[in-house]
C-alpha cells in the first residue's frame, strides 16, 4: 500500500485556499504548476466524470465538493490502483491546510516504476504545486524549488524520449 501525503500550512482563509482547487484545470489554474510539469487537461471543466489527467497519469475525476476537495482515481499508468486527492481543510485564526493525497496499491509494472520513477517525480511536482498555491495567494515563497539529481536526471531522459 502506498500512502503518499504533501501538506501545507497557509496563512490564508479556507475560501482563499478552496479557490485553488476549483481552478484546476482551467485557463486561470492558481493550483497545478504548470510553468514547470505537464498541465491538468481534462475532457470537460472539473466536475464527476471529468477525464484527463497530466502527462503519462491519467486519471477520472470520482468526487468533487467544490471549495472543499476534489479526488482523482488512476486509469494509467499500468499498475496504479488508487486514487489522489487535493483537500483544503480550514483551521484556526483564518488559516488553512491544503493537503494532497496519494493512496494506492501497486502492481506490476507499477511496483517497479512507482519508487523509480513516478515517486520522485511526483513529490518534485507536489511540492511545486504547493509553492503555486502558496505564491497565489500572495505568501512569501523562497525561490523554485531545485529538484535532487535524479529528478532532474529523469525530466531530462523523458524530454528526450518525448515526440516532437
Amino acid at each position: 500500500m502506498v500512502r503518499n501525503i504533501h501538506e501545507r500550512q497557509l496563512a490564508a482563509p479556507a475560501s482563499a485556499v478552496s479557490a485553488l482547487i476549483d481552478s484546476l484545470a482551467t485557463p486561470d489554474d492558481r493550483l497545478w504548476p504548470r510553468d514547470r510539469w505537464p498541465a491538468m487537461r481534462f475532457d470537460r471543466p472539473l466536475g464527476v466524470g471529468a477525464r484527463g489527467g497530466h502527462g503519462p497519469v491519467r486519471y477520472t475525476v470520482v468526487a468533487y465538493r467544490p471549495g472543499t476537495r476534489v479526488r482523482f482515481e488512476f486509469s494509467a499508468p499500468a499498475g496504479f490502483r488508487g486514487y489522489h486527492e487535493y483537500e483544503a481543510l480550514p483551521q484556526a485564526g483564518r488559516r488553512c491546510l491544503l493537503r494532497h493525497s496519494l493512496v494506492m496499491t501497486t502492481r506490476w509494472p507499477a511496483r517497479l516504476s512507482w519508487p523509480v520513477l513516478y515517486r520522485p517525480l511526483h513529490d518534485a511536482l507536489i511540492e511545486d504545486s504547493l509553492d503555486t498555491a502558496a505564491r497565489h495567494l500572495g505568501l512569501t515563497v523562497a525561490a523554485p524549488r531545485r529538484w535532487t539529481p535524479w529528478v532532474r536526471l529523469l525530466r531530462s531522459l523523458l524530454r528526450r524520449r518525448a515526440p516532437s
